[in-house]
């Protein structure tokens, strides 16, 4: 069975790996493509190709088609355009090739927008943080005057936006040379921030919202169009270096499959909560494999095999196995030439 990775994000490294060691029986042929002719994924694939850069996304979609056809591709796993993609199932459909769409386009549309996300979305174990939208300097002002009324710490990040980038704590005491210089990560200085925004006029919709201090949750899970069937959940430690925890929480566990169920979720994703005032929040899904996907799998459960064998046969045909809960985990990295 020829299963196709396109350009994606770094785990898809881990994730190739990880079914090729359980894939004993050689039933997957593994094929990815990326932009990069040095992509460490194409090391452990069994085939590797290069993609065609400067395409508009009806174009590549296009370019995808024809590559299922032309490699005779079984199962497409997307990364890139896989919101567009979501469109195109039947399309892939007739000429053979099943697309493993985490979600529908509507869905997808919504979780990749936080502000959309948490306006829509209601979790009674888990509810996300207290937000308002911004665009301009007098909307930022407004907000924070509501919201700083109840909280003592603020942050802000874009609605759109993937690993972190654009969050920052507002500090309201040091300026943002200040933090620099002292090293203080994801901080900026509140009256700098302002400034910056009169400056710019109009800018993309940003979040203003309350800062959670408590742990954060990442949850690795493999879902069956709504029905949560395997998730992992790790514990991220307040200090870098002490590896993360195992952390198989029964209201984070019930809160993820919730989540699943509300946006239909399928095959691979990840879920991300915060502990804030000592309550569990929801901060987003990423309908995707994690970085830290190889962590997860060191306590048991090979999710992307069974992700791909219950897309290919029917998920009532896998056996999760238990997962390790309390084992702590880390990554060690190594190094390697690349062809």
């Amino acid at each position: 069975m020829r299963v196709w990775f396109n350009r994606t994000f770094s785990s898809v490294y881990t994730a190739i790996k990880l079914i090729r060691e359980a894939d004993t029986g050689n039933r997957f042929h593994l094929i990815h493509s990326n932009p990069n002719p040095h992509s460490p994924a194409g090391r452990v694939a069994h085939e590797f190709f290069v993609e065609p850069t400067g395409l508009d996304k009806p174009a590549y979609n296009d370019w995808c088609l024809q590559f299922c056809i032309e490699h005779k591709i079984d199962i497409f796993i997307p990364g890139r355009g896989a919101t567009l993609l979501a469109l195109e199932i039947d399309r892939f459909a007739a000429i053979g090739t099943r697309i493993q769409s985490v979600a529908t386009h509507d869905a997808l549309s919504t979780i990749h927008d936080k502000g959309r996300f948490y306006a829509d979305t209601v979790l009674e174990g888990a509810p996300v943080a207290e937000f308002a939208p911004f665009e301009t300097l007098a909307q930022f002002d407004a907000a924070y005057a509501t919201l700083r009324a109840r909280h003592p710490v603020l942050c802000v990040k874009p609605s759109s936006s993937v690993f972190g980038l654009g969050f920052a704590v507002l500090d309201e005491a040091r300026s943002s040379a200040a933090l620099l210089i002292e090293g203080v990560e994801y901080h900026t200085g509140l009256q700098d921030f302002r400034r910056g925004l009169g400056e710019l006029g109009t800018v993309r919709t940003m979040l203003l919202m309350e800062f959670l201090d408590g742990h954060e949750y990442s949850v690795d899970c493999v879902g069956d169009n709504g029905r949560l069937v395997a998730a992992i959940a790790r514990k991220k430690p307040m200090q870098a270096g002490r590896g993360q925890l195992i952390d198989m929480r029964a209201d984070i566990l019930a809160a993820t499959a919730e989540l699943a169920r509300i946006y239909g979720l399928n095959g691979m994703f990840n879920a991300q909560f915060r502990e804030g005032a000592g309550k569990l929040r929801l901060l987003e899904i990423n309908p995707r494999m994690s970085g830290g996907i190889g962590m997860a799998c060191v306590a048991g459960p090979n999710l992307p095999y069974i992700s791909l064998c219950g897309f290919a046969d029917g998920f009532d045909t896998v056996t999760v196995p238990p997962v390790r809960d309390g084992i702590r985990v880390t990554e060690l990295a190594s190094a390697a030439e690349l062809a």
